[in-house]
């Protein structure tokens, strides 16, 4: 079963792009997202490809987005040996408003 994610946010930082050692595009997104009771939820939203590319030409901090996208859990191991897991969005579509 998929883990649909769509929603609509600000950015809380300015794009990031960084390249895999194999040379893939890879951009993280910070997204601040309003939730019904009225305190806000941080969504990490990770875009793969020439879509990773143009994140950081057209968007900036405090910028409004549309993500649609897959959520997954990610595990890694902190210095003290134990076992973490993070949710992040891999996004298959980042749109925006025109600004």
């Amino acid at each position: 079963m998929e883990n649909k994610e769509l929603f609509m946010g600000r950015l809380g930082v300015n794009p990031e792009l960084k390249y895999t050692p194999s040379q893939k595009p890879i951009c993280e997104l910070s997204v601040a997202v309003k939730h019904r009771e009225g305190h806000t939820l941080w969504k990490k939203v990770v875009v793969w490809g020439r879509q990773a590319e143009l994140c950081p030409l057209y968007l900036k901090k405090g910028y409004q987005v549309f993500v649609d996208g897959v959520r997954e859990i990610r595990e890694y191991t902190n210095k003290k040996g134990e076992v973490r897991q993070y949710e992040e969005i891999v996004a298959r579509l980042v749109g925006f408003p025109n600004i």
